[in-house]
């Protein structure tokens, strides 16, 4: 065999142990499924045959220019944009908002030096790592063109970093200051994701980061653990190791949404797993309902919880949002929505879905286009979150709720689980106390004679109005037509307190009762 076959072989053979490494990080998420598919089992064949393997390679590098050139065509800052798109009347300006998008706007001045600087120590490393293992000029470069798919090399995958991985890669990331990231917290619909959405679609597509809800982020670094142990037959502190390498590999500017920690486990390994990403690099930015203080507040052994609070501060600029007076929650979901029906749907008042003519009947086996718009803004808004059964505690009552998202504070119900049996104001003020937003499917149109029907669902409107609880229904008719009455009796009471009612009904899907701030909690 020749000099220039052997080498061919050894690069091949180099570049196949990297795309087995590719397989294993990608098979740890299952969000990730798609990419597995780009790197073949057997890209690399007896004969050394690397033909698909380069391929992989090239595309993702032509990809990677395509992208940054695209990027940095538009230098506009986040409050530039922001300012161009009030300018455009696409949102409304906020000063909450703005003050979030300067600390923001900030961050990513700081960030794209010190990713540049970033990736070129991480190169070097990997390059000084492939020279002290023998090997030639052009092993190196096969080396470097697949393991630059991740932001660092675990320990794992080259024997030659040892168990100190974790304070080499420190020690790259020592070149330049980390940028202190961001968290922001306020009530619900101010806007926090929104601005962090904004941040992480300025930052070029090549740069490494990641956006996660951190409920998923939680389940992601348990099913790493569990690898970690029952598959990579790691123990201590290689556990861990792996599992901070791991989420490294994704990107080092991570952002989550809806930060909140209420599970004991995840507490207990908070401090550890943040303190071994932080000194790595990573930039943190998260969104949340809650101060850093408040963070799994009344928890088991929170004592031990109470470092990571300490690092969390240290590490981020905290921003509080809670003075913002609007929700902009359904306004956006349901200005995004394209579909109307009998003219009561588009824009902000897309959140009173009527029924058609010729298909409200409930003997109808299929759904109506209504219940199909209702359900899919109910999916849209619990972001498919765990939906399940809740009892409410009333002056010593129970109040059952059939659906309910904890996670999100949102509710449903059917009319008649509502108004159906004997409720009172303090069993409705106990639900808009509760929850943000309820959804009502089924309401029928109401007549005179059912009187507990009509005095209930009155009651239930003017309790929800007062908690400025956001209102989302399914019904067979719109408010003006949902109660009706004959010349006999439009006199009657319910009649004048129907006028209130009906009313309150067209305010609460407006876009000036949509933006409002909910305030059943501070009742």
């Amino acid at each position: 065999m020749s000099i220039s076959d052997n080498n061919t072989t050894v690069v091949a053979a180099s570049i196949k142990f990297n795309i087995c490494i590719t397989r294993s990080f990608l098979s740890t998420q299952s969000n990730n499924a798609n990419l597995i598919d780009l790197v073949p089992d057997n890209g690399i064949n007896e004969d050394g045959d690397h033909a698909q393997a380069a391929a992989v390679v090239e595309n993702k590098d032509e990809q990677s220019q395509s992208d940054s050139t695209s990027c940095h065509e538009n230098n506009e800052g986040l409050l530039e944009h922001y300012e161009s798109l009030i300018q455009s009347g696409e949102v409304t300006r906020d000063p909450h908002q703005i003050q979030a998008l300067k600390e923001l706007d900030r961050l990513r001045e700081e960030c794209l030096p010190y990713w540049e600087k970033l990736l070129g120590a991480e190169k070097d490393n990997s390059q000084n790592n492939t020279s002290n293992s023998n090997s030639d000029s052009k092993e190196e470069d096969s080396s470097w063109s697949m393991t630059s798919l991740f932001s660092v090399t675990p320990s794992w995958a080259n024997p030659s970093i040892g168990d100190n991985n974790v304070a080499t890669t420190m020690q790259q990331s020592s070149i330049s200051p980390i940028p202190k990231g961001v968290y922001l917290h306020g009530g619900v619909g101010c806007g926090k994701t929104y601005c962090m959405n904004l941040f992480y679609d300025s930052l070029p597509p090549t740069m490494g980061k990641q956006k996660v809800h951190f409920h998923k982020f939680m389940l992601n670094i348990h099913k790493r653990m569990h690898k970690a142990k029952m598959i990579q037959k790691l123990q201590g502190d290689e556990v861990i190791d792996y599992v901070i390498q791991s989420t490294l590999s994704e990107g080092k500017i991570l952002c989550f949404d809806e930060f909140q920690v209420t599970d004991v486990a995840d507490a207990l390994i908070l401090k550890r797993l943040f303190t071994g990403l932080i000194e790595n690099g990573t930039v943190i930015v998260a969104t949340s309902n809650r101060p850093p203080r408040d963070l799994y507040k009344g928890g088991l052994q929170r004592d031990l919880f109470l470092p990571f609070i300490d690092l969390l501060e240290e590490s981020c600029a905290v921003v509080s949002m809670w003075e913002s007076e609007m929700d902009y929650r359904l306004v956006q979901a349901t200005s995004s929505s394209d579909e109307k029906h009998n003219g009561v749907g588009g824009g902000a008042q897309n959140v009173y879905f009527v029924d058609d003519g010729n298909d409200s009947s409930p003997s109808n086996g299929s759904a109506t286009a209504a219940k199909h718009s209702f359900e899919t803004l109910f999916k849209t808004l619990t972001k498919e979150s765990l939906i399940n059964s809740m009892v409410l505690d009333v002056q010593g009552r129970e109040v059952f709720v059939p659906n309910a998202s904890e996670e999100y504070n949102i509710a449903r119900f059917s009319f008649y689980d509502l108004c159906g049996t004997a409720k009172g104001a303090a069993d409705y003020l106990a639900i808009g106390e509760r929850f943000h937003t309820i959804f009502i499917e089924d309401v029928p149109k109401l007549k005179y004679h059912e009187a507990n029907l009509v005095r209930r669902w009155i009651t239930l409107i003017d309790a929800l109005y007062e908690c400025h609880a956001k209102l989302v229904i399914q019904a067979a008719a719109t408010p003006e037509d949902m109660f009706q009455v004959d010349l006999e009796n439009e006199h009657c009471d319910e009649v004048f307190a129907f006028d209130r009612t009906r009313s309150r009904m067209e305010e609460m899907r407006s876009e000036g009762y949509l933006k409002k701030k909910w305030v059943g909690c501070h009742l």
